[in-house]
C-alpha cells in the first residue's frame, strides 16, 4: 500500500510551540518513528510536511534586517524550509531506520506547485502570516512591496494570497524517486507556488498554499491508495470543546461534508484537513485519513482515527 503522510509544521516544533534547531530535530525523530512503523509493515511511504512555524522564523529575521538588506520573498522562504525540513527528515528517517536493520533509501525534492495567476488572492489578499508589528515597522516593509493590515490594538500584520493548488511541477522527478524504492519527502508547505508566464517560463510568487490541500494534490498525482493527516489528536471532533464533543470514527465522505458544512471544524485548524481529505476521497475514490502520529500503522489498517470512505 502506498501511504501519503501529511506532517504538519507543530509536529516539527517542541511541544509548547517552540522551533528551534534541536526542538525540530527531536520532533522529526518522533515523527519518523511512526514513518518506520509503516515501512516495516511494506508500505511505500510518501511524505510531506507544513512549514509555517519555520517560515514565521525565516519572517522575523526579514523583520529584524529589513532596514538592512531587502526582505527575502515568500517562495524562498518556501524554498529555504523545504531543503532544511526535508533534510532533518531523511536524517531522522535514515537513523531510525538503520535501529531497526530496516534497508531503505530516503530522498527529499524541493518542489514548486502551479497556481493561477489570475486568482483571486492576488488581487485580494487575506492569508495572515507572521506576527503582529508597530505600524512604523510594518511600513518599513510595505515600502519593500508586502502588505499589512491593520488589525487594531493587536498592531499591523502581513496579508499574502492563498491560491489553489492546480498543478505539482515536479511530479515526475517524485514520482521517479518513488519507483526507484525511496522514500520521498515532497511539496512541503503546499509547494512553492510559481504561475505560468504568457511564454510558458515559470516564476515563483509571493503566496501560500495551504499544506492540507497541497497534500490531497500530492497524494493523487503519487496515485496514493490512502491520505493520512497526522495531527495533534487522534480524531476529528464534532462539538470540540463542548461536553457532548463526539470523535469521528469511519464515516463516508458525503456524511463529513454534511458535518462540516455545520460549521463543526475550525477554518484555521481541522476544516483544511476536513477539506483536503473529503477532496481527495472525492476525486480518487480512496480512503483519507484524519489521525495523531501514534495511531499512524492502525489508522492506515482502517482501525484508528477519522476514516473518511466514498460510500
Amino acid at each position: 500500500m502506498r501511504v501519503l503522510l501529511a506532517l504538519g509544521g507543530n509536529a516539527m516544533t517542541n511541544a509548547d510551540g517552540r522551533a528551534r534547531p534541536d526542538d525540530q530535530i527531536a520532533a522529526a525523530q518522533v515523527a519518523m518513528a511512526a514513518v518506520a512503523g509503516l515501512l516495516e509493515h511494506d508500505h511505500d511511504v510518501v511524505i510531506t510536511h507544513g512549514n509555517g512555524p519555520q517560515v514565521g522564523n525565516l519572517l522575523v529575521k526579514n523583520e529584524l534586517a529589513a532596514s538592512v538588506v531587502p526582505p527575502v520573498p515568500l517562495d524562498w522562504c518556501g524554498a529555504q524550509t523545504q531543503a532544511t525540513l526535508g533534510f532533518v527528515l531523511m536524517d531522522a528517517l535514515d537513523g531510525e531506520l538503520a535501529a531497526r536493520g530496516v534497508a531503505r533509501r530516503s530522498a527529499a525534492v524541493v518542489t514548486r506547485t502551479l497556481v493561477d495567476a489570475d486568482d483571486e488572492g492576488f488581487t485580494t489578499p487575506t492569508k495572515p502570516i507572521g506576527r503582529h508589528l508597530p505600524e512604523a515597522e510594518a511600513r518599513v516593509l510595505m515600502a519593500h512591496g508586502e502588505t499589512w493590515q491593520d488589525r487594531g490594538d493587536k498592531g499591523w500584520r502581513r496579508v499574502v494570497a492563498s491560491p489553489e493548488p492546480l498543478e505539482i511541477l515536479d511530479a515526475p522527478a517524485v514520482l521517479a524517486l518513488i519507483e526507484a524504492g525511496f522514500v520521498v519527502v515532497a511539496n512541503g508547505g503546499g509547494g512553492i507556488p510559481h504561475v505560468r508566464r504568457p511564454d510558458g517560463s515559470l516564476a515563483g510568487v509571493e503566496a501560500v498554499i495551504d499544506k492540507d490541500l497541497g497534500a490531497a494534490l500530492l497524494a493523487g498525482t503519487t496515485d496514493a491508495d490512502v491520505l493520512v493527516i497526522a495531527t495533534d489528536v487522534p480524531n476529528a471532533v464534532i462539538r470540540w470543546g463542548q461536553p457532548d464533543a463526539e470523535p469521528l470514527g469511519t464515516l463516508t465522505v458525503a456524511d463529513l461534508r454534511a458535518i462540516a458544512a455545520e460549521g463543526h471544524f475550525a477554518s484555521g485548524s481541522m476544516g483544511p484537513k476536513v477539506d483536503a481529505v473529503c477532496r481527495f476521497v472525492e476525486t480518487t475514490g480512496k480512503r483519507g485519513v484524519i489521525t495523531s502520529l501514534d495511531q499512524i500503522t492502525a489508522a492506515v489498517a482502517g482501525d484508528a482515527g477519522t476514516v473518511v470512505v466514498p460510500a
